[in-house]
């Protein structure tokens, strides 16, 4: 069975969504385990690619081609997950903050998260300091994620932390910080616990801390 699972996972490198869905059809009609397809197939070729784009091997168009890939193969796969109850690592938040209407990034490591197991939900861009915190309030996620891409709209990053400080949820959620002008020592600055220079970086560093975060409790 492990030959099917390499075989789904080269395709969702090759973004070939087609053969990535007529593999995990064939793969669920031998009896493969939905997840082992979702862990050994899909999400291990989605590891890949991350490493590929972190060394420069491969640039946002094909990972924006593998995710969808992904995408596709994790919907054929839903409803044999929800039957075996596998659940997700864990649940984020993501967003580009107020007065910043970049999405590619945000959009990247959305995917990222995604090929790592964490469940997202996407506010889109302009996202106010009240509307992360209505989606922490509904969602109850492990890590809330803010993108900028200007060093103008990098302040909002400051104004989201204190908000949740100001409503009492700040020992709740992760908060994770990333864009193009977003440092370490501007993280340190703004009092946010996670930052990442890359997607692919991000989504390793959300699913160790949500990792920890739930392994502590």
């Amino acid at each position: 069975m492990s030959e099917v699972f390499s075989d789904i996972s080269a395709a969702l490198q090759a973004g070939k969504a087609k053969d990535v869905k007529e593999l995990i059809t064939k793969a669920l009609a031998e009896g493969a385990d939905a997840k082992d397809i979702l862990d050994k197939g899909l999400l291990a070729g989605m590891d890949v690619v991350a490493v590929k784009f972190r060394a420069g091997d491969v640039f946002v168009p094909e990972v924006l081609i593998s995710a969808r890939a992904m995408n596709a193969g994790t919907a054929l796969l839903k409803a044999s997950l929800a039957e075996a109850g596998a659940k997700p690592v864990g649940k984020a938040v993501i967003g580009t903050v107020k007065g910043d209407l970049h999405d590619i990034g945000k959009n990247l490591v959305r995917m990222m998260f995604e090929g790592k197991g964490i469940e997202v939900v996407d506010l889109g861009v302009d996202v106010s300091p009240e509307m992360f915190i209505e989606a922490c309030r509904n969602e109850e996620p492990d890590i809330v994620a803010m993108s900028a891409l200007l060093t103008t709209t990098m302040g909002e990053m400051k104004a989201v932390v204190d908000a949740f400080v100001a409503e009492g949820l700040r020992d709740k959620v992760i908060l994770m910080v990333g864009g193009a002008p977003v440092s370490e020592s501007f993280r340190e600055s703004v009092g946010a616990d996670l930052y990442a220079e890359d997607a692919a970086s991000a989504a390793e560093a959300a699913k160790r801390a949500i990792t920890q975060k739930n392994g502590s409790h």
